[in-house]
């Protein structure tokens, strides 16, 4: 596991529209299956703001699918697009307040299906923790980068107020 650059449970129990910028820029640690560790830096986010945001999986309530976003931040949330794309997400807040980012890109990796085709993220990674995963974690990276905001993107279902809201963040 990594040292002391680790993000604790502290930088995800804040509002997601806090965390969502705050992730661009840290190093997203991947151990793969052969023991190698792969280091990402983030470089475009999603914000899913709990029950009121209409383009958010928890403003239907409480599901089985939804269950891992109603706990405290730290967690992942996965699920399958389309039946072939896994989304990752990263629960952030307090618990019974569903928040989480959608990790949209990496350093010279565009696209949420892509993220997670190449960091090897399936169901299996779904609830993980990742203040104590060992195979998958957050590090800062120290670097205070230059933030872009727009329209999240994908999300027309939601009514034109939610999906004009400039919660996608990006380098």
């Amino acid at each position: 596991m990594s040292g002391n650059k680790r993000l604790k449970s502290d930088f995800f129990n804040r509002d997601v529209l806090d965390v969502a910028p705050g992730l661009l820029s840290k190093i997203l640690v991947v151990r793969k299956a052969e023991g190698n560790l792969y280091k990402y830096h983030v470089s475009e986010t999603e914000a899913y703001k709990g029950s009121e945001d209409l383009a958010c999986h928890a403003c239907r309530g409480r599901t089985p699918r939804t269950e891992v976003m109603f706990h405290e931040g730290g967690r992942l949330y996965v699920y399958l697009v389309y039946g072939m794309h896994w989304m990752l997400n990263v629960v952030t807040g307090r618990e019974n307040d569903p928040q989480a980012v959608l990790i949209r890109g990496l350093e010279n990796c565009p696209g949420p299906g892509r993220v997670a085709r190449i960091l090897g993220i399936d169901r299996s990674f779904y609830g993980e923790d990742l203040t104590t995963s060992d195979r998958i974690w957050f590090e800062d990276s120290g670097i205070m980068p230059e933030i872009k905001t727009g329209a999240r993107i994908g999300i027309d279902y939601a009514g034109e107020y939610w999906k004009t809201r400039p919660w996608r963040f990006y380098l």
